[in-house]
């Protein structure tokens, strides 16, 4: 049996172990969540390479992307280089793919209509792909990044706008710990509603379910949830504020979906190949045999 393990800076709240099967193989899935200790993910790391497959990194991103550059987080580089025989990635490497997929298969066999619905996609730097796919498929589109990562009261309404953000901020904020601007530990189980109007306004929201969790008003009646990592707990919680649909970017693994690095984690290890070595083309090739599918629940 094949062996992932996700080491999060996130809250040890929510760790959870399953086994399922992809491809005719048998998969160990497990996230380990450090309560934000960037020490403690190291540790981790280091105990465990070379006993596991692959390593997924939660509760932050190794790279985000601004144009055709590449910039590396550093707290996050620190923890990865704790691996030195185990692979280990963000699932940055599938989420272009990925969540491009999903808006397709919705609006071609999901019953989902994206056109001139309005729809906030929380955090869009990290999720370019996703952004590009909504406004492709005819959505208006609010890009909450500097609403929900910096706290500035300013919408952004083009991609052309967040790719210029992308390109100054990607630098600045690469540099700095990540818990400044994105939901860490038990930061992850809190909800703190910030600039409410613009979940109310919206027919879909869309994007990182940290981000959704930490800032979503009290309620969220008749909305279409897109998001991923959300446990049982989660669901009540949204169904609760009158969510009425929940779609997962990742496929339900012993009763929730796991973050995109834990996806990223079995492709590599079914590929047999290192992160590096594995282009879009052979995500997509390897996604297709294994027939991910996105999951649709209705709560209400």
């Amino acid at each position: 049996m094949k062996r992932i393990v996700s080491i999060s800076l996130g809250s040890s709240k929510r760790d959870h172990q399953a086994t399922t099967n992809f491809g005719g193989q048998d998969f160990s899935i497990e996230r380990i969540g450090t309560d934000g200790d960037k020490d403690k993910a190291i540790q981790l790391i280091r105990e465990l390479d070379g006993k596991v497959d692959a390593f997924g990194m939660g509760g932050t991103d190794l790279y985000v992307y601004a144009g055709n550059k590449r910039y590396i987080f550093r707290e996050s580089a620190q923890i990865a280089a704790a691996a030195k025989k185990t692979p280990i990635v963000d699932g940055s490497g599938i989420k272009n793919t990925l969540e491009r997929r999903v808006v397709q298969y919705l609006a071609e066999q999901g019953g989902v209509t994206f056109k001139n619905k309005s729809v906030l996609v929380v955090c869009a730097v990290d999720r370019f792909g996703l952004a590009e796919e909504l406004v492709a498929a005819g959505s208006k589109a609010i890009f909450g990044d500097l609403l929900f990562g910096l706290g500035l009261p300013i919408p952004i309404r083009s991609l052309d706008s967040l790719a210029m953000l992308a390109r100054v901020i990607a630098p600045i904020i690469t540099k700095l710990p990540v818990s400044l601007f994105y939901p860490t530990g038990d930061s992850q189980t809190e909800t703190k509603s910030r600039f409410s109007r613009y979940f109310q306004e919206a027919e879909i929201v869309a994007g990182d379910f940290h981000f959704i969790r930490r800032y979503m008003p009290a309620r969220l009646d008749g909305k279409l949830i897109i998001t991923n990592t959300v446990t049982k707990e989660d669901e009540k919680l949204l169904q609760g504020r009158g969510v009425a649909t929940l779609i997962t970017t990742t496929p339900e693994i012993g009763g929730r979906s796991f973050g995109t690095n834990i996806l990223e984690g079995v492709l590599i290890t079914l590929s047999g190949k290192r992160p590096e070595e594995l282009t879009a083309f052979d995500y997509e090739r390897i996604l297709d045999e294994i027939n991910i599918m996105p999951r649709i629940k209705r709560l209400s």
